[in-house]
This record gives C-alpha cells, structure tokens and sequence, in this order.
C-alpha cells in the first residue's frame, strides 16, 4: 500500500452508525462530546433527498417562509444534509451562553439555528421573491436550476471551502506561490550523496577512498 494512501485512511473520519448529526462537523469537539463512544441517542428520521436532486448550496440567497424571521432573505452559510438543514446568516438565530467556567457563566452570544428545507425558499434573482425550482437541461446539456415561475435560470453560487475562501476568485499575494513556480521542475536525481554534492558545488576535491557502507 502506499504511503499517500495509508495517511489517507488516518486523516478519513469514521461515523459510527448511529450517529446524531448536528451543526458541528463530526471531527469537532463540540461534536464528539454530544456522540460520546457508547452513547445512543434517539434516532431523527428523516425524508431522504437524493444528491441530484439537492437545491440548496451554500452561497444561495433564501427566504425564511416560517417563524419569526418570515419574509426575510438571507444568505445560507452551511448546508447540512443529513438532517435536511440550511444555516442562514443572521435570521433564525437563538441566544446561549458561551465559555462557561467555574463562576463565570459566559458571553451571551447570538447563534442561527437550522432550518428544514420546507422552511425556505430559493429566491429568484429576476424580481427577488422566493420561487420554486426545478432542474433542466440546456441546450448545451448543461444541468441547472430554474424558478417554476419565471422560469429563469437560478446559477449555483461558486463553490466555498471550509474556511469560505472560493478558489476561483483568489488573488495570490505577495507570499504566495504561483501555479508556474509549483509546476517546474527542479529537482535533478543524482546517485550522489547529500555531502558530495555540497562539495562539488564549493569545488572541494576529495583524494580519500571512503570506507564501504552496508545498509539493512
């Protein structure tokens, strides 16, 4: 096996079956201490939605069409299908404590809880009210989104690493390496040793014979 492939094995993290997902990534702390090892918590059934058929993408602008923030729209921060969930910035949200230790009781904190997919609704970028939508084919064959309404084409927002950084609209900077510069190739094998390179690039000659070596 190769080395590549058995880090890859260690980095991959392992979700046991009954596993309770929530809004925190299952490599997180605050994860593991509510699916601690032996623990079974009450199973959530939930309607499954087959991964062609997903609508929702992190970057999409949605309105809320239930509870206290309907009628508004916002932009969806984290997608979570296991539990039919979008996250939205600043609608939705609950107040908790945060840091609680000892006598300190924590910082008061404003945190956006989940909402179902039938709780939201894309909205259409023509006229900027929520719509339905379903997926089609173009002429070129390309799958995308398209309001029921007006029947415009709602794009897939560019897609965001973790840390919300999309690769297509970063800027090296003045540290960072260009693609040109990690594509050339620069290193030469040789069948020297690291100390006789060193010598031949200051020009130093050695006269000695170098006593044999046997590796293991």
């Amino acid at each position: 096996m190769r080395l590549t492939a058995f880090l890859a094995m260690a980095a991959k993290v392992t979700i046991p079956p009954n596993y309770r997902y929530g809004t925190s990534r299952p490599w997180m702390l605050a994860a593991k201490r509510r699916n601690p090892p032996g623990k079974r918590r009450r199973k959530v059934f939930v309607e499954p939605v087959a991964e062609e058929d997903w609508q929702y993408f992190r970057g999409d602008t949605v309105a809320v069409l239930f509870g206290k923030d309907a009628g508004k729209q916002g932009t969806v921060s984290q997608v979570i299908k296991e539990r039919n969930w979008v996250l939205v910035d600043g609608l939705n949200t609950h107040f908790r404590y945060v840091g609680k230790a000892g006598q300190y009781r924590g910082t008061y904190v404003a945190s956006e809880a989940p909402l179902l997919l039938n709780q939201v609704s894309l909205v259409d970028p023509t006229d900027r009210k929520p719509t339905t939508v379903e997926w089609r084919y173009t002429e070129e064959g390309e799958r995308v989104r398209v309001s029921s309404r007006t029947g415009r084409i709602i794009p897939k927002p560019l897609e965001q690493r973790v840390d919300g950084i999309i690769p297509e609209q970063w800027i090296d900077g003045p540290k960072d390496t260009s693609v040109d510069n990690t594509l050339e190739k620069t290193y030469e094998p040789s069948l020297k040793t690291f100390e006789e390179e060193i010598m031949e690039k200051m020009g130093i000659v050695e006269t000695r014979r170098p006593r044999k070596s046997f590796w293991y």
